[in-house]
């Protein structure tokens, strides 16, 4: 692998005119593609094999044209204080209203709130509900433009008028305040760490191309393949993370090696060839978190994962050739580390580094060091104790928001349930007396607690298919409409002669929830189970690998804590501006587990190869574990805080699903980077000795030898550059 990558990395430098070329070529390709490609379509979200999905799949079928799966709108109203919306103008406005919105193009259908009960008790409060043809993520921007402006037009009589429901669904951010934050931060980082701005332009350069590529290639094939902009969000955030890191620890092991004496194009070579080797299993770690969203078996998780895998192998590529092609445009630009601090102290003894004092600082109280970290995190995570899973809803939007004012008046006029109904499904095809089913069903519900509203049973045309809608008496989110659910799941549909399914967004967001915590454990045991065989590879070891796994549970689980701790206990909520606490986005444990493991292996494999490497040439274990400190520990500490402020930045995102998603990586980043990769691993190493490394004779004859460390380099130390040329001159 060294030798290959030695070879690749001298190609590129001397071939760099080509290597850029292609780069651009591919850049330009991308981007004519995504320029050109048709705008994406509706995009999907199903769940296939829970009982929500089913009922969609149902209505389909028995209610053609009903468009189950479609987007509603619903605009709620509220009269000025001392009046009512049974007054005769504002009965004409809502009319207005209802008129307008029901020529849309997208509109299955408009509900008059005086025709179909839709006022509340008191008179002061209503609501219009409208039905489109296509899913939320795939309305139309005249569509939702329409909805906001008759919104508007009817808030000009003098009404109180907000607009909620999945048709004015928010967004993902984008990310582009986030990610100029980022970036920002990063380019002080790197000028502070490689020491000019030519060097720590090079890895922002290169990110931001492997990033444009990989999102453009999304955007071109987004109609094809039903990609959604959630997946560029996330290709975009990752890619631009580990493109800046994998660049940044080629560029300074360039440095290092120049700094020994070597010429330019031999130090690329032996850059690309150590370093780019702890590039290429890292990346491939992260692709295996990634990829492995696949098992969840949810469609739009795996295109996330998948998407962002390619642009993590992107990033790789990126890393092992324009990196040392632009080296070569550099030249004496990028001059030797520490070359400043060797001409300023010449004659005086070359001091240790930070990161050599404390390893050494490690290697004298590793007991103390390693039970203090793992205590530390240990009491970090215990809110993981009392995670509560779900969607986030209009309720957990900024109050500043007209989704969440209409979740509020909703909630004032008739009751939280209101805006998060379940729509009940009759299959009653095999019944031999379908409406008999239907009631039974309905006086069943009825009977249940937490229950304020049964509506009649609707039939299709054949009769052989009803809907029941029953609004809950608490919020969508809570742990008692879920209990209601289980119940019509569990006791109701136990005792009718028909099929019974629950459906709609509440019992879909309890359905996602329950199959993401299903999957967890199996995804964890598959990611893990390949990533150790991987490390084993690398490492040449059984403990390190084990060591490594379990560090990354103990930073995964303190992060977890943490999100618990702010955003469903509200500490801090203040400080990182979260207006609304509630459950913990389902889909965080599991995306947290795929995104945080390849990341955290990123840091193992740099920090602890450099280790291996000391140790193979003959150093002791603890005077390993320096050497890989004094030569690594000042870029990994680099490359932790640039990723913690690429994620950090979307922290700032109004979407709290983005903010929860930032905090979330940015927290483990911290804490798997600078408690468990600083301070256990090196801990833990020193208690173990030689031991760390021991490998059983059989599976180290078994295992393919691929020298990360660059040991069959240093037999062409001395090779003559031009021999050395004919062998790679293509």
């Amino acid at each position: 692998m060294a030798t290959f990558l030695y070879k690749l990395g001298r190609l590129a430098f001397r071939r760099r005119h080509f290597v850029a070329l292609m780069w651009v070529a591919l850049l330009t390709l991308a981007g004519v593609g995504a320029v050109s490609a048709p705008a994406a379509g509706s995009t999907s979200f199903s769940i296939p094999g829970t009982e929500a999905q089913k009922a969609f799949d149902l209505l389909e079928q028995r209610f053609p044209g009903a468009s189950a799966d479609g987007a509603t709108g619903r605009m709620v109203f509220k009269a000025p204080e001392g009046e009512k919306m049974t007054d005769a103008a504002h009965k004409a406005t809502v009319a207005k209203t209802v008129k307008k919105l029901g020529g849309g193009s997208e509109v299955v259908s408009v509900t008059d709130p005086f025709t179909t009960n839709a006022v509340s008790k008191d008179g002061t409060v209503a609501y219009l509900s409208v039905k489109y043809d296509a899913p939320a993520v795939g309305l139309k921007d005249a569509t939702r433009d329409a909805l906001e402006t008759a919104a508007d037009d009817a808030r000009a009589t003098g009404l109180t008028v907000d607009v909620g429901g999945d048709a004015l669904q928010a967004q993902p951010d984008a990310g582009g305040v986030g990610e100029a934050i980022g970036l920002a931060i990063a380019a002080v980082v790197l000028v502070i760490t490689l020491g000019s701005m030519i060097a720590a332009g090079l890895p922002l350069l290169t990110a931001i191309i492997g990033v444009a590529i990989g999102v453009s290639t999304i955007a071109a094939l987004a109609k094809a393949l039903d990609l959604g902009s959630t997946t560029s969000t996330l290709a975009g955030m990752i890619g631009l993370a580990v493109g800046i890191d994998y660049a940044l620890f080629i560029v300074s092991r360039y440095r290092a090696e120049l700094a020994e004496g070597r010429d330019r194009e031999e130090a690329v070579g032996r850059a690309t060839g150590t370093a780019g080797s702890a590039v290429v299993f890292a990346g491939l770690t992260v692709v295996i978190a990634l990829a492995g969203l696949s098992v969840v078996n949810v469609p739009m998780l795996t295109k996330m994962g998948l998407a962002a895998a390619g642009t993590v192998v992107i990033a790789v590529l990126i890393a092992l050739t324009m990196i040392p092609a632009l080296l070569g445009y550099a030249g004496r630009k990028i001059r030797p580390a520490g070359e400043k601090r060797r001409k300023t102290t010449a004659t005086a003894p070359a001091k240790p580094n930070l990161g050599t004092r404390w390893a050494s600082f490690v290697i004298r109280r590793p007991a103390a060091v390693l039970l203090l970290g793992v205590v530390g995190l240990g009491t970090v995570a215990l809110p993981v104790s009392r995670l509560e899973l779900g969607l986030p809803d209009d309720g957990s939007q900024p109050t500043s928001t007209t989704q969440r004012r209409a979740y509020d008046l909703l909630s004032e006029g008739f009751g939280p349930g209101f805006n998060g109904p379940l729509m009940i499904v009759v299959d009653a095809k095999n019944s031999d007396d379908p409406k008999a089913a239907a009631a039974t069903v309905t006086d069943g519900i009825k009977g249940l607690k937490d229950v304020v509203t049964v509506t009649p049973a609707t039939f299709n045309k054949a009769g052989d298919t009803a809907t029941i809608t029953v609004v809950p008496d608490s919020k969508p989110s809570s742990a008692r409409t879920e209990d209601l659910v289980h119940a019509i799941r569990d006791d109701v549909a136990s005792k009718a002669d028909a099929d019974v399914l629950v459906t709609g967004t509440t019992a879909l967001n309890i359905d996602f929830s329950q199959k993401l915590s299903d999957a967890l454990i199996p995804y964890l045991a598959l990611v893990v189970g390949l990533a150790f065989l991987l490390l084993i590879v690398v490492f040449r070891s059984i403990l390190v690998p084990l060591k490594a796994a379990l560090g990354f549970l103990l930073s995964v689980l303190a992060a977890l804590g943490a999100v618990v701790a702010v955003f469903q206990w509200g500490w801090l909520g203040g400080v990182l501006g979260v207006e609304e606490t509630g459950p913990i986005m389902s889909m965080m444990p599991i995306f947290m587990v795929g995104v945080v493991f390849g990341l955290a292996m990123d840091y193992e494999v740099f920090l602890v190869t450099r280790m291996r490497e000391a140790y193979v040439h003959g150093e002791s274990p603890s005077q390993a574990i320096v050497t890989g400190f004094k030569h690594s520990a000042r870029v990994v500490v680099a490359a932790a805080v640039i990723m913690m402020a690429v994620f950090g930045g979307f922290i700032s995102s109004g979407e709290s699903m983005i903010k929860m998603i930032g905090f979330g990586l940015a927290i483990a980043v911290l804490f798997d980077a600078f408690v468990v990769r600083m301070a256990i691993v090196p801990a833990v190493l020193a208690l173990l000795g030689h031991r760390a490394w021991w490998l059983p004779k059989w599976l180290d004859r078994a295992l393919p030898k691929v020298d990360v460390e660059g040991e069959g380099l240093r037999t062409e130390k001395d090779a003559d550059p031009d021999d050395d040329r004919e062998l790679v001159r293509v």
